[in-house]
């Protein structure tokens, strides 16, 4: 038998690193390749990865809540039937004599976990992209932190322990106040509140709801949001889903909503607007020519955004019976990582909590988010302005990355938006 090392897949496009939320094996347990191992959490999914090798797990190389690079080693595998590869003569030699070099020139498992901190020019970067980010965030340098991960590696809770020790300590001034005289401060009455009361519950983050803080933070801290909001007369839509709600359900096996009408608009304006359907990565634009719409999906206190493939391609009932899909595999569990990878623009359906006026927060990368707030009555002025009825009215919040988008590009948008909307009535065909 040989050892080989496991490690992180990419669960998607743009993921770099995910937290272990759950080892499902222990060292000494057989494995198949292709059985899972663990469960991981990206900021995308919680997802099982498999096994690269058969085998028995020989080392555990990472803890329940670590989070690990992709590409970083997750356990060692005792691989059934391989055989070792013996070195050439001359890299042994270099290996015996060179007593200056950073590693060994053998990839053994047990001489890289004893491996010191610094890591060579041409091994991983020593941190992610999201520590990057942090380290940025703070005014931080990497080299002031003592780093925790695997071959050194910088992690998100080296550089959050170590700005909570920061917040902790005195000021330095502190330390010699005794011996320099000061004026007497004025006396302050303390409060003897620290953030905490009496009978507060403290609940650790879990690995889903630290995901989604990671990825918001990144977005507002990255984005300059810019924002606006429209409104449009959806009496048709209104109209047309009460005459045929009744046998959708019983054709299709469930409800006809009003989402799927708002997600096909936005696919059919992002199509003819793509400056809207892209995104800003690495200092260039760019622009998506999928329309892949990402909705939100409430589990409990979790949000997951699973994604509605080429929806500009889909029917009315096409989008209604993926959004179906999507909820339930989010809610049962059974989301796969294709479900939730690829998003070019979301549409969040705020209109479900009785919203009126909300901002979006952007779902990074992407370029733009629109909510759809709920649907309420109105009087409006008749088309020949000589009287007045009541109609179906909806408020549209758009915000945009303003690097990408400015308001002409915002405006032309929903203008096309609202006019998809108005075109539905009574007779329109859901198929």
């Amino acid at each position: 038998m040989v050892k080989k090392e496991m490690t992180m897949p990419r669960l998607g496009e743009s993921v770099t690193e995910g937290t272990i939320v759950d080892w499902l094996v222990q060292v000494g347990d057989h494995v198949e390749e292709y059985d899972p191992i663990c469960e991981v959490q990206t900021v995308k999914v919680v997802a099982e990865v498999p096994s690269s090798f058969t085998g028995t797990i020989t080392k555990v190389l990472a803890a329940t809540d670590d989070t690990i690079a992709v590409g970083a080693p997750l356990a060692e595998i005792a691989v059934e039937g391989a055989v070792e590869e013996s070195a050439p003569a001359a890299d042994t030699a270099t290996s015996a004599t060179s007593e200056t070099s950073a590693e060994p020139a053998t990839p053994d498992p047990a001489p890289v976990a004893a491996a010191q901190p610094a890591v060579d020019s041409t091994d991983a970067p020593r941190f992610s992209p999201a520590v990057a980010s942090l380290l940025a965030k703070y005014r931080l340098h990497a080299d002031d932190i003592p780093a925790t991960g695997h071959q050194g590696r910088l992690t998100r809770q080296d550089v959050e322990n170590f700005m909570a020790e920061e917040v902790s300590q005195p000021a330095p001034a502190a330390a010699h106040q005794a011996a320099s005289p000061v004026p007497t401060p004025t006396p302050v009455q303390n409060t003897g509140f620290d953030g905490q009361l009496p009978g507060d519950i403290i609940t650790p983050g879990s690995s889903v709801r630290k995901a989604i803080a990671a990825h918001m933070s990144q977005s507002k801290n990255e984005i300059p949001h810019g924002w606006m909001m429209v409104e449009q007369d959806v009496s048709n839509i209104v109209v047309l889903r009460q005459k045929e709600k009744a046998n959708f359900q019983k054709r299709e096996g469930f409800k006809l909503t009003y989402f799927p009408f708002f997600v096909k608009a936005v696919a059919q304006a992002l199509a003819k607007h793509p400056r809207i359907n892209s995104s800003w990565q690495n200092n260039m634009k760019i622009t998506h020519k999928q329309v892949n719409i990402s909705i939100a999906v409430a589990k409990g206190d979790e949000l997951f955004v699973p994604v509605i493939k080429h929806a500009d391609d889909l029917s009315i009932k096409g989008i209604a019976a993926e959004i179906n899909r999507l909820a339930s595999a989010v809610r049962n569990g059974t989301a796969t990582a294709d479900d939730m990878q690829g998003g070019t623009f979301t549409v969040n359906n705020t209109g479900s909590f009785g919203s009126v006026a909300s901002m979006g927060i952007i779902n990074y990368p992407q370029a733009a988010i629109i909510q759809i707030e709920s649907i309420r009555k109105a009087i409006q002025p008749t088309p020949d302005g000589r009287g007045f009825t009541f109609a179906d009215m909806v408020n549209l919040s758009l915000s945009v990355d303003h690097r990408l988008l400015d308001g002409v590009a915002a405006g032309g948008f929903l203008k096309d938006v609202k006019k998809n909307l108005a075109a539905y009535g009574p007779d329109s065909n859901l198929y």
